[in-house]
This record gives structure tokens, sequence and C-alpha cells, in this order.
């Protein structure tokens, strides 16, 4: 354990509880975490875990426009239930992400955990666009990905990774709670603001 693992623990955890509160100051805490993993994961050979990292800085960018000025009133996106469409189109991005990452990692890298790797890096790519536009189902796919991850990071010894992961985990519960319960109140406020209008 040294210092990047503590620091990347630290702003991990930040990042999920701002992230819990639909606080927009989750996407500035996020990239200084993804710096941190990229420097963490790579050393380790956790290069699609690494790689994802990248990926999560320009959603994050993306996110963040879009929690600030998204939306249809350019006011931001709120909390909603994505379309059945869109949920089918999450599900099969994950399994091609996969398929596609693990071949890549098994051709080209000396990864150890080729098939786990792909797969966290998939639901968890999926699941960072889905927390963008504020879908509520994203915080399955983030448990989907936390059970994975915890023994994944674990196996490779790193054990404060593997830790926040559970906690991580809690959170993603509290999440879902919460997200729920904001959808269920703005889907109550919906009739109100349209008699108003």
């Amino acid at each position: 354990m040294d210092w990047t693992e503590i620091a990347a623990f630290a702003t991990g955890l930040l990042c999920v509880y701002l992230v819990v509160r639909q606080h927009v100051a989750n996407f500035a805490v996020g990239i200084a975490n993804n710096v941190l993993f990229i420097a963490l994961f790579v050393p380790v050979g956790l290069y699609a875990d690494a790689g994802l990292q990248v990926v999560y800085i320009g959603l994050a960018l993306l996110g963040w426009y879009w929690w600030v000025r998204g939306g249809e009133q350019g006011t931001g996106v709120v909390v909603h239930d994505p379309s059945a469409r869109a949920l089918v189109g999450c599900l099969v991005a994950v399994a091609v992400i996969t398929a596609t990452l693990q071949w890549v990692l098994l051709t080209w890298t000396d990864s150890t955990v080729a098939g786990w790797d792909a797969l966290t890096t998939a639901l968890s790519l999926v699941a960072q666009f889905m927390l963008s536009r504020k879908w509520v189902a994203n915080w399955w796919f983030w448990i989907a990905a936390d059970l994975v991850y915890i023994p994944l990071y674990a196996h490779k010894g790193l054990w404060l990774t593997a830790g926040l992961y559970v906690v991580f985990l809690g959170l993603c519960v509290a999440g879902l709670v919460q997200w729920r319960r904001a959808r269920t109140t703005l889907d109550q406020d919906a009739p109100v603001a349209a008699g108003v209008a």
C-alpha cells in the first residue's frame, strides 16, 4: 500500500458520496480519482481498468455538462429511468465491450485476469454513462461491477482498494435507494408542475 492507493481511496470515497447526494462536485473529485487510479493500475497489470480511467475523464466532462446544462430546458438533467430500449442497449454494450476488451487483453497484454478485467471495465464504463444521464439503473450496474471488483482487487493484492469497493458497494445501495426516492418525488411533482403551466 502506498500514497497513491491511499489518495485514490480517499478521493474515490468522496466522489461516490457526492454522486449519491447528486452534488455536481463529484465530477471534479472523480477526475482527480481517475488520475490516481491510472498511476495505481498500470504497474499491477490492470490495463483495461487503467484505460477505463481515461474514458472516465471524458465521460466526467460530458456528465458535468449534462448535469449543469443538459435537459430540455438547458438547466440540467434530472433523476429518471432509462427507456426499455436504452436499458437493453446498455446491456448489449456491456456484452460487446467485454468481449472486445477480453480479446485485446489476451492478444496484446500479459494480463492474468483478462475476462474479469474486461467485464468490470465494461460494466463501469456503461454505468458511468448512465450516471451522467442520471438514470436510476446506473446503480445496478455499479453494484454488479463492485461484486466482481472486490475479489479481483483482493486477488491482485490491492487490499485497500478492495476495501474501498466494499464501501462503494454500500454507497451504491444507498445511492439506489436515494435516487429511486428522488425519481418518485419528481414523478409526483410532475402533474402539479403541468397543472401550474
